[in-house]
Protein backbone atom coordinates (compact mmCIF):
# COMPACT_ATOMS: atom_id res chain seq x y z
CA UNK A 1 0.00 0.00 0.00
CA UNK A 2 1.68 3.30 -1.28
CA UNK A 3 -0.92 5.59 0.15
CA UNK A 4 -3.04 6.87 3.25
CA UNK A 5 -6.50 7.52 3.01
CA UNK A 6 -8.07 10.87 4.55
CA UNK A 7 -8.58 9.39 7.81
CA UNK A 8 -5.14 8.27 8.04
CA UNK A 9 -3.56 11.52 6.80
CA UNK A 10 -5.85 13.02 9.79
CA UNK A 11 -4.46 10.41 12.45
CA UNK A 12 -1.09 10.51 11.71
CA UNK A 13 -0.90 14.65 10.82
CA UNK A 14 2.00 15.15 13.70
CA UNK A 15 3.74 12.99 12.27
CA UNK A 16 3.42 13.94 9.02
CA UNK A 17 4.52 17.59 9.65
CA UNK A 18 8.19 16.15 10.81
CA UNK A 19 10.81 17.03 8.48
CA UNK A 20 12.58 13.68 8.60
CA UNK A 21 9.21 11.23 9.08
CA UNK A 22 6.97 12.48 6.78
CA UNK A 23 4.60 10.43 4.08
CA UNK A 24 6.98 8.14 2.90
CA UNK A 25 8.02 6.37 6.72
CA UNK A 26 4.28 7.16 7.97
CA UNK A 27 3.61 4.30 4.45
CA UNK A 28 6.46 2.34 5.78
CA UNK A 29 4.88 1.76 9.31
CA UNK A 30 2.13 1.35 7.41
CA UNK A 31 2.69 -1.99 5.46
CA UNK A 32 5.45 -3.50 8.73
CA UNK A 33 4.22 -6.36 9.84
CA UNK A 34 4.97 -6.87 13.38
CA UNK A 35 5.64 -9.63 16.18
CA UNK A 36 5.65 -8.53 19.84
CA UNK A 37 6.17 -11.79 22.11
CA UNK A 38 4.62 -10.69 25.69
CA UNK A 39 1.47 -8.57 26.79
CA UNK A 40 3.06 -7.93 29.95
CA UNK A 41 5.19 -4.57 31.59
CA UNK A 42 6.60 -4.17 28.61
CA UNK A 43 4.51 -5.58 25.90
CA UNK A 44 1.66 -3.02 27.27
CA UNK A 45 3.38 0.31 26.01
CA UNK A 46 4.86 -1.71 23.20
CA UNK A 47 1.48 -2.51 21.94
CA UNK A 48 -0.37 0.56 22.59
CA UNK A 49 2.21 3.23 21.26
CA UNK A 50 2.92 0.85 17.75
CA UNK A 51 -0.48 0.79 17.30
CA UNK A 52 -0.84 3.96 17.84
CA UNK A 53 1.56 5.08 15.35
CA UNK A 54 0.48 2.92 12.82
CA UNK A 55 2.17 -0.13 12.25
CA UNK A 56 -0.07 -2.28 9.90
CA UNK A 57 0.08 -5.35 11.06
CA UNK A 58 0.82 -6.25 15.28
CA UNK A 59 0.49 -9.90 16.22
CA UNK A 60 1.23 -10.43 20.02
CA UNK A 61 1.79 -13.69 21.60
CA UNK A 62 1.09 -14.48 25.08
CA UNK A 63 -0.28 -17.62 27.03
CA UNK A 64 -0.53 -15.74 30.86
CA UNK A 65 -3.40 -14.35 32.16
CA UNK A 66 -4.01 -11.01 34.34
CA UNK A 67 -3.96 -11.13 38.03
CA UNK A 68 -4.00 -8.21 40.55
CA UNK A 69 -0.51 -7.74 41.02
CA UNK A 70 -0.53 -7.40 37.35
CA UNK A 71 -2.23 -3.57 37.68
CA UNK A 72 1.09 -2.14 39.08
CA UNK A 73 2.36 -1.82 35.82
CA UNK A 74 0.35 -3.79 32.67
CA UNK A 75 -1.14 -0.36 32.11
CA UNK A 76 -3.51 -1.81 29.16
CA UNK A 77 -5.65 -4.16 31.37
CA UNK A 78 -8.23 -3.41 33.88
CA UNK A 79 -9.30 -4.86 37.27
CA UNK A 80 -12.23 -5.89 34.90
CA UNK A 81 -10.09 -8.24 32.71
CA UNK A 82 -8.60 -9.93 36.34
CA UNK A 83 -8.46 -13.97 35.25
CA UNK A 84 -8.73 -13.16 31.43
CA UNK A 85 -5.80 -13.99 28.93
CA UNK A 86 -3.63 -10.90 28.63
CA UNK A 87 -3.24 -11.40 25.12
CA UNK A 88 -7.20 -10.77 24.85
CA UNK A 89 -7.03 -7.51 26.94
CA UNK A 90 -4.36 -6.04 25.27
CA UNK A 91 -5.50 -6.76 21.95
CA UNK A 92 -8.53 -4.73 22.46
CA UNK A 93 -6.74 -1.83 23.66
CA UNK A 94 -4.70 -1.47 20.54
CA UNK A 95 -8.01 -2.14 18.34
CA UNK A 96 -9.63 0.66 20.45
CA UNK A 97 -6.94 2.85 19.81
CA UNK A 98 -6.97 2.28 15.93
CA UNK A 99 -8.96 0.77 14.07
CA UNK A 100 -7.12 1.28 11.01
CA UNK A 101 -4.57 -1.36 11.72
CA UNK A 102 -4.29 -5.36 11.82
CA UNK A 103 -4.17 -6.72 15.03
CA UNK A 104 -3.26 -10.59 15.99
CA UNK A 105 -3.41 -12.68 19.07
CA UNK A 106 -1.28 -15.49 19.63
CA UNK A 107 -2.64 -17.15 22.58
CA UNK A 108 0.05 -19.37 23.15
CA UNK A 109 3.39 -20.09 24.64
CA UNK A 110 6.49 -19.56 22.40
CA UNK A 111 8.30 -22.58 21.90
CA UNK A 112 11.24 -23.81 19.83
CA UNK A 113 8.25 -25.52 17.60
CA UNK A 114 5.30 -22.18 18.02
CA UNK A 115 7.81 -19.54 17.32
CA UNK A 116 9.00 -20.08 13.75
CA UNK A 117 5.93 -19.94 11.86
CA UNK A 118 5.25 -16.61 13.32
CA UNK A 119 8.75 -14.87 12.23
CA UNK A 120 7.89 -16.34 8.52
CA UNK A 121 6.13 -13.27 7.60
CA UNK A 122 7.36 -10.85 10.11
CA UNK A 123 9.67 -7.40 9.35
CA UNK A 124 10.59 -6.95 13.08
CA UNK A 125 10.33 -8.63 16.70
CA UNK A 126 10.14 -7.32 19.98
CA UNK A 127 11.40 -9.36 23.05
CA UNK A 128 8.56 -7.99 25.84
CA UNK A 129 9.40 -11.08 28.05
CA UNK A 130 10.39 -11.26 31.67
CA UNK A 131 12.41 -14.67 31.67
CA UNK A 132 15.52 -15.77 30.38
CA UNK A 133 14.92 -18.90 28.45
CA UNK A 134 12.00 -17.41 26.10
CA UNK A 135 14.69 -14.36 25.64
CA UNK A 136 17.43 -17.18 24.59
CA UNK A 137 15.04 -18.89 22.42
CA UNK A 138 13.74 -15.02 20.65
CA UNK A 139 17.25 -14.16 20.38
CA UNK A 140 18.19 -17.46 18.58
CA UNK A 141 15.10 -17.64 16.48
CA UNK A 142 15.27 -14.50 15.31
CA UNK A 143 19.20 -14.90 14.31
CA UNK A 144 18.65 -17.68 12.22
CA UNK A 145 15.19 -16.39 10.81
CA UNK A 146 17.44 -13.55 9.68
CA UNK A 147 15.06 -10.92 11.38
CA UNK A 148 16.11 -7.42 13.58
CA UNK A 149 15.12 -7.65 17.74
CA UNK A 150 14.03 -4.91 19.94
CA UNK A 151 15.25 -6.18 23.05
CA UNK A 152 14.34 -5.30 26.52
CA UNK A 153 14.97 -6.07 30.06
CA UNK A 154 13.89 -4.90 33.36
CA UNK A 155 15.23 -5.34 36.99
CA UNK A 156 13.80 -3.21 39.89
CA UNK A 157 14.75 0.11 39.22
CA UNK A 158 17.16 -0.56 36.06
CA UNK A 159 15.66 -1.34 32.39
CA UNK A 160 18.03 -1.85 29.05
CA UNK A 161 17.55 -1.54 25.37
CA UNK A 162 19.05 -2.63 22.40
CA UNK A 163 18.44 -3.79 18.35
CA UNK A 164 20.33 -7.33 17.54
CA UNK A 165 20.17 -8.18 14.08
CA UNK A 166 22.24 -8.56 10.70
CA UNK A 167 25.53 -7.10 10.90
CA UNK A 168 25.50 -6.34 14.81
CA UNK A 169 25.63 -8.64 17.59
CA UNK A 170 23.47 -10.87 19.35
CA UNK A 171 21.65 -11.49 22.41
CA UNK A 172 24.45 -14.00 23.24
CA UNK A 173 27.54 -11.66 22.30
CA UNK A 174 26.15 -10.21 25.37
CA UNK A 175 25.30 -12.71 27.51
CA UNK A 176 26.63 -16.14 26.23
CA UNK A 177 24.26 -18.28 28.61
CA UNK A 178 21.87 -18.46 31.14
CA UNK A 179 22.26 -17.50 34.18
CA UNK A 180 21.34 -19.77 37.05
CA UNK A 181 17.86 -19.24 38.11
CA UNK A 182 18.72 -18.35 41.86
CA UNK A 183 20.49 -15.63 40.30
CA UNK A 184 17.94 -14.24 37.68
CA UNK A 185 14.67 -13.68 39.57
CA UNK A 186 11.81 -12.15 37.41
CA UNK A 187 9.44 -9.78 38.60
CA UNK A 188 7.48 -11.64 40.93
CA UNK A 189 10.19 -12.52 43.01
CA UNK A 190 12.59 -9.47 42.85
CA UNK A 191 9.98 -6.78 42.45
CA UNK A 192 10.08 -3.71 40.06
CA UNK A 193 9.23 -0.23 40.00
CA UNK A 194 5.70 0.21 37.99
CA UNK A 195 6.44 2.84 35.78
CA UNK A 196 9.78 1.29 34.78
CA UNK A 197 8.39 -0.88 32.46
CA UNK A 198 6.29 1.69 30.60
CA UNK A 199 9.95 3.82 30.74
CA UNK A 200 11.75 0.98 29.07
CA UNK A 201 8.67 -0.20 26.86
CA UNK A 202 8.45 3.73 25.15
CA UNK A 203 12.51 3.17 24.20
CA UNK A 204 11.61 -0.41 22.61
CA UNK A 205 8.71 1.57 21.05
CA UNK A 206 10.74 4.13 19.47
CA UNK A 207 13.46 1.76 17.93
CA UNK A 208 11.13 -0.18 16.40
CA UNK A 209 9.79 2.52 14.70
CA UNK A 210 13.02 3.44 14.30
CA UNK A 211 13.81 0.35 12.45
CA UNK A 212 10.78 0.33 10.86
CA UNK A 213 10.47 3.85 9.06
CA UNK A 214 14.15 4.29 8.50
CA UNK A 215 14.84 6.92 10.59
CA UNK A 216 17.68 7.73 12.62
CA UNK A 217 20.28 5.97 14.56
CA UNK A 218 18.53 2.72 15.73
CA UNK A 219 20.53 0.79 18.76
CA UNK A 220 22.35 -1.68 17.08
CA UNK A 221 25.68 -2.30 18.36
CA UNK A 222 25.12 -0.46 21.69
CA UNK A 223 23.05 -1.28 25.09
CA UNK A 224 21.45 1.80 26.45
CA UNK A 225 21.08 1.32 30.42
CA UNK A 226 18.64 3.21 32.64
CA UNK A 227 18.57 3.92 36.20
CA UNK A 228 15.34 5.17 37.48
CA UNK A 229 17.12 5.97 40.69
CA UNK A 230 19.06 8.29 39.96
CA UNK A 231 17.60 9.42 36.69
CA UNK A 232 20.25 8.53 34.04
CA UNK A 233 21.30 6.83 30.62
CA UNK A 234 24.21 5.46 29.73
CA UNK A 235 24.94 4.00 26.81
CA UNK A 236 27.80 0.63 26.10
CA UNK A 237 29.15 0.15 22.86
CA UNK A 238 28.36 -3.67 21.75
CA UNK A 239 30.45 -5.78 19.15
CA UNK A 240 30.10 -9.03 17.61
CA UNK A 241 31.77 -11.92 19.99
CA UNK A 242 33.95 -13.90 17.72
CA UNK A 243 33.69 -16.53 20.17
CA UNK A 244 29.94 -16.27 20.36
CA UNK A 245 28.19 -19.79 20.67
CA UNK A 246 25.71 -18.59 18.01
CA UNK A 247 26.91 -15.62 15.66
CA UNK A 248 30.80 -16.20 16.46
CA UNK A 249 33.25 -18.15 14.09
CA UNK A 250 32.97 -20.78 15.06
CA UNK A 251 29.05 -21.33 16.14
CA UNK A 252 28.41 -24.11 18.53
CA UNK A 253 24.50 -23.56 17.93
CA UNK A 254 23.69 -24.51 14.88
CA UNK A 255 19.79 -25.34 14.74
CA UNK A 256 16.73 -23.49 17.59
CA UNK A 257 17.66 -25.05 20.71
CA UNK A 258 13.90 -25.96 22.80
CA UNK A 259 13.87 -24.15 26.10
CA UNK A 260 13.80 -26.90 28.09
CA UNK A 261 17.58 -27.75 26.70
CA UNK A 262 18.30 -24.10 27.76
CA UNK A 263 17.29 -23.53 31.40
CA UNK A 264 19.46 -24.64 34.23
CA UNK A 265 18.84 -27.70 36.02
CA UNK A 266 15.61 -29.20 37.58
CA UNK A 267 15.07 -27.53 41.21
CA UNK A 268 14.76 -30.61 43.37
CA UNK A 269 11.89 -29.16 45.11
CA UNK A 270 10.21 -29.40 41.81
CA UNK A 271 7.83 -32.06 40.67
CA UNK A 272 6.87 -33.13 36.87
CA UNK A 273 3.42 -33.68 35.99
CA UNK A 274 4.33 -36.86 35.16
CA UNK A 275 5.21 -38.13 38.90
CA UNK A 276 2.41 -35.75 40.28
CA UNK A 277 -0.32 -37.30 38.30
CA UNK A 278 0.24 -40.57 39.58
CA UNK A 279 0.76 -39.36 43.39
CA UNK A 280 -2.85 -37.57 42.53
CA UNK A 281 -4.25 -40.76 41.76
CA UNK A 282 -3.30 -42.28 44.84
CA UNK A 283 -4.58 -40.25 47.11
CA UNK A 284 -1.98 -37.44 47.66
CA UNK A 285 -2.82 -33.76 48.88
CA UNK A 286 -2.99 -31.68 46.00
CA UNK A 287 -2.54 -27.63 47.31
CA UNK A 288 -3.05 -24.89 45.07
CA UNK A 289 -2.47 -21.85 46.34
CA UNK A 290 -3.81 -19.43 43.72
CA UNK A 291 -5.95 -16.16 43.60
CA UNK A 292 -10.08 -17.11 43.84
CA UNK A 293 -10.75 -15.99 40.39
CA UNK A 294 -7.76 -18.44 39.09
CA UNK A 295 -9.18 -21.60 41.05
CA UNK A 296 -12.72 -21.17 39.21
CA UNK A 297 -11.38 -20.99 35.86
CA UNK A 298 -9.38 -24.17 36.14
CA UNK A 299 -8.33 -26.34 38.79
CA UNK A 300 -6.74 -30.25 39.94
CA UNK A 301 -9.25 -32.23 41.43
CA UNK A 302 -9.40 -33.03 43.98
CA UNK A 303 -7.31 -30.46 46.15
CA UNK A 304 -7.24 -27.98 48.78
CA UNK A 305 -6.82 -24.46 48.69
CA UNK A 306 -5.00 -21.96 50.84
CA UNK A 307 -4.18 -18.36 48.76
CA UNK A 308 -0.34 -18.19 48.79
CA UNK A 309 -1.03 -15.19 50.92
CA UNK A 310 -2.94 -16.75 53.52
CA UNK A 311 -0.54 -19.58 54.02
CA UNK A 312 -0.10 -20.26 57.77
CA UNK A 313 0.85 -23.51 59.66
CA UNK A 314 -2.06 -24.09 61.35
CA UNK A 315 -4.08 -23.48 58.21
CA UNK A 316 -2.45 -26.44 56.81
CA UNK A 317 -4.38 -29.59 55.96
CA UNK A 318 -1.76 -32.45 55.42
CA UNK A 319 0.87 -33.22 58.37
CA UNK A 320 4.46 -32.94 58.53
CA UNK A 321 5.06 -36.62 57.53
CA UNK A 322 2.91 -36.23 54.20
CA UNK A 323 3.78 -35.99 51.05
CA UNK A 324 2.08 -33.64 48.79
CA UNK A 325 1.71 -31.50 46.24
CA UNK A 326 1.43 -27.66 45.74
CA UNK A 327 0.70 -25.83 42.24
CA UNK A 328 -0.23 -22.38 41.01
CA UNK A 329 -0.34 -20.95 37.26
CA UNK A 330 3.18 -20.94 36.25
CA UNK A 331 5.38 -22.47 39.34
CA UNK A 332 6.76 -19.25 40.89
CA UNK A 333 3.97 -19.19 43.74
CA UNK A 334 4.12 -22.94 44.65
CA UNK A 335 7.79 -22.56 44.17
CA UNK A 336 7.76 -19.91 46.96
CA UNK A 337 4.77 -21.96 49.35
CA UNK A 338 6.84 -25.26 49.17
CA UNK A 339 9.77 -23.05 50.82
CA UNK A 340 7.76 -21.78 53.29
CA UNK A 341 6.05 -24.91 54.44
CA UNK A 342 9.43 -26.60 54.28
CA UNK A 343 10.97 -23.92 56.45
CA UNK A 344 7.75 -25.02 59.24
CA UNK A 345 8.77 -28.61 58.89
CA UNK A 346 6.63 -29.69 56.03
CA UNK A 347 10.00 -31.58 54.17
CA UNK A 348 8.28 -33.37 51.70
CA UNK A 349 5.90 -30.95 50.10
CA UNK A 350 6.91 -30.46 46.37
CA UNK A 351 6.09 -27.35 43.56
CA UNK A 352 4.12 -28.70 40.60
CA UNK A 353 7.00 -27.57 37.90
CA UNK A 354 5.27 -25.26 34.86
CA UNK A 355 2.21 -24.91 36.88
CA UNK A 356 -1.68 -25.24 35.74
CA UNK A 357 -1.17 -23.71 32.78
CA UNK A 358 1.30 -26.14 31.26
CA UNK A 359 -1.44 -28.84 31.77
CA UNK A 360 -4.75 -26.99 29.87
CA UNK A 361 -6.60 -28.56 32.07
CA UNK A 362 -10.48 -27.07 32.64
CA UNK A 363 -12.97 -26.84 36.03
Amino acid sequence: MNTLNERELERYDRHLKLPSFGLEAQLKLKNARVLLVGAGGLGCPIGLYLAAAGVGQLTVADFDSIDLTNLQRQIAHRQADLGKPKVLSLVQRMSDINDAIEVIAASERMTADTLPKWLHDVDLVLDGTDNFSTRYLINDACFFAKKPLVYGAIHQFEGQVSVFGPGGPCYRCLFPTPPPPESAPNCAEAGVLGVLPGTVGLLMATEAIKVLAGIGQPLLGKLLLYDALDSQFRTLALSPDPDCPLCGEKPQIQTLTPIAQVCAAPNPLEITWVLAEKHLAAGIPFLDVREPFERERERIEPSHWIPLNALSPEKIPFDEKDLAVVYCAMGGRSLRAVETLRSWGYQRTFSLQGGIRSLNLKT
